[in-house]
């Protein structure tokens, strides 16, 4: 049996910890999302961690009390260009595919 590097473990359960960490302070209120006429608003209600958009998505507004952070993948790994935070009360247009933290 094939053991794993001491390194590779450790950075295994950085990486799970992380993900499954949870915010201090979860936003309250709701994130809405915009993708195509016709078709029903997606609502994040008190989003708390990593979110992923919908397919096509197009504009965010950030209805909550804190700030939202927006990715250009699925992930919330790579922050969105040249803007990556949407503060309470404003919106966006964003990536089609792409994700948001709160």
């Amino acid at each position: 049996m094939k053991r794993l590097p001491q390194i590779a473990i450790a950075a295994t359960a950085a990486a799970i910890a992380l993900a499954t960490a949870v915010p201090a302070q979860a936003a309250t209120g709701q994130v809405v999302v915009f993708s195509h006429e016709f078709q029903p608003l997606a609502v994040f209600t008190d989003p708390s961690g990593c979110h992923k958009l919908p397919i096509g998505a197009h504009q965010v507004n950030n209805q909550t009390d804190g700030d939202i952070r927006i990715y250009a993948d699925p992930l919330c790994l790579i922050p969105q260009e040249p803007f990556s935070t949407i503060r309470p009360g404003y919106g966006a247009h964003v990536a089609n595919v792409g994700s948001f933290s709160s």
